[in-house]
């Protein structure tokens, strides 16, 4: 429903662009319908999307909250301010900019802030549990610094801290980062502090992935122990697609001059006044039970896995997300992630630590529990994932079996429904 204060208004959308409105509708009946599985997505509320499609999509704002390039910036100040004093409460920082337009984003200040082209940085391997924006050679982090990695122990497939401390005395880095989008286990925060410590380098932490279990109080914050805490806003967090930065006092002239205008320009105030709403919601009781019981059931998720005859990388996780080695299926990553999605399970390939497939192919799948957390799913249903998810990669190459797999699926999710069903 339109509200004059809001500015959205759907039907005009449906009379006005109906190729695009139909687009809406089926994508809503795609989130509504099929399993959403993959780690990096979640299902935001209702308040969220109502900020994020605000008339504060029409304000441009460069700069800072009292210290803006354009005029009219009154209320878009308030909004910020209001965003800033939320995040800084909920993860006790000293210091957050809201208005990196994305994760990626976020991650470029933080290298601008601390480094030049061409410093060292020790971050972690893509190969084997890392991002794009930590050094790979497509990415501008690999091309513009001499990036040094570090990986996981063959034997357990947890991050060889050892190795990391002799590569960080061996390469003395400006700045070493922590973090992953593919690492189902925690991070050790306080040894890596100590070895940033020991060879004078800057503590960054890419928290993307887990920041959202951080505020829900269900697993230990980095933030005492880092220069920076870089993330986005979209994932188990549960806000609007976007970016943020945490960091220590004495470093935030040199990140917020980095986002602006180092990095960016003008913030989206309507996706900054989104994540504080977001940040308001992750304060509450409920928010905090929530981040628990994504972890209980991707816990149960990963075991239900290896019941299907499948690995869980790692021996399990303690996170939202897990990482599953499916080559005892004799199928590959691609195609099971394909096979997957004919049958109404939307879940990504991912390359497991050593994997002898190469990047487009993988040997294994990732799989996550926010989205389907927060449609109320418990311990329980995960069981009926995880076969659900074997029985795709097994038969879904038959479409037969594929549209009695996706029929299941629907008759699961109906259970757990996630806004109004579309009404065209």
């Amino acid at each position: 429903m339109s509200h004059p204060f809001f500015g959205a208004d759907p039907d005009a959308l449906l009379a006005e662009d109906p190729e695009i409105a139909e687009v809406l509708f089926k994508e809503l009946n795609r989130q509504r319908t099929n399993l959403q599985l993959i780690a990096s997505e979640n299902f935001t509320s209702s308040a969220v999307l109502a900020a994020l499609g605000s008339t504060l999509s029409n304000k441009y704002a460069e700069g800072y909250p009292g210290k803006r390039y354009y005029g009219g910036c009154e209320e878009v100040d308030v909004a910020e301010e209001i965003g800033i004093a939320r995040a800084k409460a909920l993860f006790g920082a000293e210091h957050a900019n809201l208005q990196p337009h994305s994760g990626a984003s976020a991650n470029i200040a933080v290298y601008q802030a601390f480094t030049k082209p061409d410093d060292t940085v020790l971050a972690m391997s893509l190969a084997e549990g890392g991002h794009l924006t930590h050094g790979s050679k497509v990415n501008f982090s690999g091309k513009w610094f001499n990036v040094v990695s570090y990986g996981v122990r063959k034997e357990d497939e947890r991050i060889d801290y050892d190795e990391l401390e002799r590569l960080a005395h061996q390469h003395k880095p400006k700045m070493i980062c922590s973090g992953a989008t593919a690492y189902p286990s925690l991070i050790d925060f306080k040894r890596i502090r100590e070895i940033c410590d020991a060879v004078g380098a800057i503590m960054w932490v890419d928290a993307a992935h887990f920041i959202g279990l951080v505020a829900g109080k269900a697993i230990p914050s980095p933030v005492p122990y880092a220069d920076a805490v870089s993330f986005t806003t979209h994932k188990v967090l549960r806000g609007p697609r976007g970016g943020m930065i945490l960091c220590k006092a004495e470093h935030a002239a040199a990140i917020d001059k980095s986002v602006f205008p180092g990095m960016q320009g003008g913030p989206i105030m309507s996706a900054v006044a989104a994540k504080a709403v977001a940040l308001k919601e992750c304060a509450t009781p409920e928010f905090h039970s929530y981040a628990k019981q994504v972890i209980i059931n991707c816990v149960e998720l990963a075991k239900a896995m290896e019941r299907e005859g499948m690995r869980a990388v790692s021996g399990g996780t303690e996170t939202h997300l897990a990482l599953i080695d499916i080559r005892s299926t004799g199928v590959n990553g691609k195609v099971a992630d394909e096979r997957c999605g004919r049958s109404g399970i939307t879940l990504n390939k991912n390359a497991i630590p050593f994997d002898p497939e190469k990047p487009s192919v993988t040997s294994g799948i990732r799989v996550g529990t926010a989205a389907t957390t927060t449609q109320g799913m418990g311990a329980s249903e995960m069981g009926q994932i995880a076969s659900l998810i074997a029985r795709a990669i097994r038969d879904g190459e038959d479409e037969a079996k594929a549209k009695e797999i996706q029929a299941d699926v629907h008759a699961l999710t109906a259970k757990f429904p996630v806004y109004p069903a579309p009404s065209a």
